[in-house]
């Protein structure tokens, strides 16, 4: 199987864009806004310069796409949780929400969810299996384990305000 084609363009004051042709000869742009959105497009087969599809994602939107497209969790190693009636999911602490700047056993999200919080991404780094002492900030990233019922309910109790 050949590699797509690929290229990349400045866009000044804009971003970047990128091109891609795939082996079947399918045109895509990708272009990467300065405000950390993405514009994606798909070309007409008949007619590589007529866009047939145009979809605006927000930055966070853009990196739901690209878990999808090309997802870390898949791994020979890992469990399928899916398999075994579990989910796995992301859930974000907004800056408003009443566990902000609150400890994480205060949340009792274990016994009111039976959920597991097994990771927390802030900013660059992560904090593997936070403790009950743990001090949680808006924009923290949680990682939980549990049941679909389990994890609703842990991201209705996380969204308060």
């Amino acid at each position: 199987m050949t590699a797509a084609r690929t290229s990349r363009t400045p866009l000044p004051g804009i971003g970047v864009r990128y091109d891609l042709t795939t082996r079947e000869h399918r045109h895509l742009s990708v272009v990467a806004h300065r405000d950390g959105s993405r514009t994606l497009s798909a070309y007409r087969r008949d007619d590589p310069d007529a866009c047939a599809l145009s979809v605006h994602l927000t930055g966070p939107e853009a990196e739901a796409l690209v878990d999808a497209l090309k997802p870390t969790h898949h791994s020979p190693t890992l469990l399928s949780t899916t398999e075994l009636g579990l989910v796995a999911e992301r859930i974000e602490l907004s800056a408003v929400s009443h566990w902000n700047g609150r400890l994480l056993g205060d949340t009792r999200m274990r016994t009111e969810t039976g959920v597991s919080i097994v990771a927390v991404l802030r900013r660059a780094e992560a904090i593997p299996s936070p403790g009950p002492g743990f001090r949680l900030a808006g924009g923290d990233t949680l990682i939980v384990i549990g049941t679909r019922e389990g994890v609703d309910a842990a991201a209705a109790i996380l969204d308060r305000e």
